[in-house]
């Protein structure tokens, strides 16, 4: 029987192994903390269920909608989708809605609004390559200020002119402010762009049922799963041309017929053996942004009515909250109390990725409070700091090339 040894038990390497095991492939999953799910999996806090933020399933493709059926069968439900922006102090529905932003913005404001785009519209930029010029060559400058600028350089850390356009042309794709326009007017399921998507798929357990069953499923078809197993090393063949094995920490060495790596690239070339200068130094070039993830338990059932909110405002540090009281209700357990989460990204050698936990705690309390999410009387029972590194992938300007670099030669 074939063998094969899987890197990493988040969803790229559970499906990998979950579709071998199916195969009659031996798989050994190894995985360096100590649970599965990755970043999508779900934690048990003050009674109720919590992801590592927000995360819905929705896809066209139909083997991705093939294998979540087949795990979870009928154990999930579908949510109505309700996103809101909140920009200028003032809340915004995600996707458009043409009333509710011309009555949140001023007659000047739509003026510019539409200005800037004719304008885009009659004489378009000829030079995209970044996420600045992407967005305003799609919706105009006054848009790009409104909606994109201040959550895209929170959320990567540096200005929109250093971006690549490919982060834009990954999350946004075809949308128009014209598509916008017309789905707030009219309605219509079948042409909804991705990003409009008004329903999603949700796993009555939270995002992590889902890999937990899949991890079941792998076990149950003869395969192993390895928690708090750290990879060292990847042991390449005598020729170099083939990885035929790993090194752990602890020096035990486990080899198979394949290797599977889902870590993130930059820390797999690390582990290969006699690795050149050039490819070290390409490696070191590219870099991630990290997250801090802080949970608020609220003394009220009813909050807000949205999933998550974006916060476009230089008031407060966070960008996304999530709350989880609107996603199934099967996740509160019956708890008459709402927990949401903050989002704060930075990098590593950003002072607040130090703060404790109780000075994250009360900037969190403190910021909610700034943006008048919460009423007077809603008081913070709780609260609780998750830190998670190397979250999200830079698209700085030539990552691509860094990318091709390393790409030649692992081939």
């Amino acid at each position: 029987m074939k063998e094969v040894i899987i890197i990493g038990a988040g969803p790229a390497g559970l499906s990998a192994a979950y579709e071998l095991s199916k195969n009659n492939i031996k798989v050994t999953v190894l995985e360096s903390s100590n649970s599965i799910g990755g970043l999508s999996k779900s934690i048990d806090i003050w009674g109720q269920t919590v992801d590592l933020g927000p995360h819905r399933f929705f896809t066209k493709d139909k083997r991705i909608n093939k294998f979540f059926h087949e795990i979870l069968g009928d154990r999930y439900t579908n949510v109505n989708r309700k996103t809101r922006i909140y920009y200028n102090k003032r809340l915004f529905e995600y996707p458009l809605k043409f009333l509710n932003v011309i009555s949140n913005i001023s007659l000047i404001k739509i003026f510019k609004v539409v200005f800037y785009f004719g304008i885009q519209k009659i004489s378009p930029k000829k030079d995209t390559s970044t996420f600045d010029k992407w967005i305003i060559n799609r919706f105009g400058k006054e848009l790009f200020k409104m909606f994109f600028k201040n959550y895209t350089e929170k959320l990567w850390g540096i200005p929109c002119n250093k971006i690549d356009s490919d982060w834009a042309a990954q999350r946004i794709k075809k949308l128009t402010l014209f598509q916008a326009i017309i789905h707030s007017i009219f309605s219509d399921n079948k042409q909804k762009h991705k990003t409009l998507v008004d329903e999603f798929m949700y796993p009555k357990g939270g995002t992590g049922q889902l890999y937990i069953e899949t991890g079941k499923k792998i076990i149950e078809n003869g395969g192993t799963i390895l928690l708090d197993h750290n990879v060292e090393r990847i042991i390449l063949s005598d020729d170099f041309k083939k990885a035929i094995g790993v090194e752990l920490f602890t020096g035990e060495r486990m080899y198979a017929d394949n290797i599977i790596s889902t870590m993130p690239l930059t820390l797999m070339v690390s582990k290969l053996p006699s690795v050149t200068a050039k490819v070290t130094n390409t490696v070191n070039s590219l870099y991630f942004r990290n997250t801090i993830l802080v949970y608020l338990e609220i003394d009220n059932s009813n909050v807000f009515d949205d999933n998550w909110l974006y916060i476009h405002s230089n008031d407060v540090l966070h960008g996304r909250i999530t709350n989880f009281r609107n996603w199934c209700p099967s996740i509160n357990n019956g708890k008459d109390t709402t927990i949401l989460c903050l989002e704060f990204w930075c990098f590593e050698k950003d002072e607040i990725w130090s703060y404790d936990n109780k000075k994250l705690i009360d900037i969190a309390s403190e910021e909610i409070r700034t943006i008048n999410l919460l009423k007077k009387k809603d008081g913070i029972i709780n609260g609780k700091v998750i830190k998670i590194p190397k979250s999200y992938p830079v698209y700085e300007i030539g990552y691509s090339n860094s990318i091709d670099i390393i790409k030649t030669y692992l081939n």
